[in-house]
């Protein structure tokens, strides 16, 4: 599994690359708790503060390797289920316990499950030769990795609808004008320009980051007070924190902030 997931750190970013292009990187049960085990290191260490999920070669993700996936093996409802559980929804689920941001890198085509690890990503950026598909409604399924939990929160009921039920492809410029996408880059641009977009991010200070993360995902699952609660009780701690002073120091002085994180 270590050559089919690259793991590499460079100048404060992190950077998987799901790396079978010869199967367009279709996952395997490996390949995704390869991903978990990443996050679970890159959560912990202070060179790390964004990470970029992307794949090798001409497609970021075909979806779920079927022969690394379970097939011949047991299928009896609940087995699938346990699969299901403990395999597929693996990465969405680490993902919602990550407080450090992850971008998505899209190269090529995004469809069924590698659709769906891209939509569990806080933001999303595409090669102009990206294409998505959920295309599960086309074989009789559902969207086991997250894409009906993730899909109507980024673009909207009755578009997530079309797209789950159509199977559609749709192209990079489509992605964008939905929302599935921040932004578009020629293939050749996409990761530098993806890069760049992490090193912004990472360049401000590391617990107003981890702490606007957790509140929008807060804020999504709660009342208008209780968030306003919640945001308030982060902005007694950033105030109190050497970075905030040094954050105001910066502005003032036209020069890059020095962090300590916290």
């Amino acid at each position: 599994m270590a050559d089919d997931l690259l793991v590499e750190v460079q100048d404060g970013i992190g950077i998987l690359t799901l790396n079978r292009p010869e199967k367009y990187n279709a996952f395997t049960a490996d390949m995704l708790f390869g991903l978990v085990d990443a996050l679970d290191d890159f959560e912990t260490r202070d060179d790390v503060q964004v990470v970029i999920l992307t794949g090798a070669g001409k497609g970021f993700c075909s979806g779920g390797d079927i022969g690394g996936m379970g097939e011949g093996h047991e299928d009896r409802p609940h087995m699938t289920k346990e699969r299901i559980w403990r395999q597929i929804q693996a990465f969405p689920k680490r993902v919602a316990r990550l407080e450090k941001p992850l971008l998505c890198a899209v190269n090529g085509a995004a469809v069924g499950g590698g659709m769906d690890l891209a939509l569990a990503c806080d933001i999303r950026i595409a090669g102009q030769s990206a294409r998505f598909s959920e295309t599960y409604g086309k074989i009789g399924l559902a969207p086991g990795g997250g894409g009906g939990y993730f899909l109507p929160r980024i673009v909207g009921k009755a578009m997530a609808l079309e797209l789950l039920w159509t199977a559609d492809f749709i192209g990079a410029d489509q992605a964008k004008e939905i929302g599935l996408v921040n932004h578009v880059y020629s293939d050749d641009a996409l990761m530098t320009e993806t890069i760049k977009l992490a090193k912004k991010i990472a360049g401000q200070p590391p617990l107003s980051v981890k702490l606007i993360k957790r509140l929008v995902d807060q804020s999504l699952r709660s009342d208008m007070d209780t968030a306003f609660d919640l945001v308030s009780s982060h902005i007694a701690i950033l105030r109190s924190g050497p970075d905030h002073k040094e954050a105001i120091a910066a502005f003032k002085e036209k020069r890059p902030g020095k962090y300590k994180g916290y």
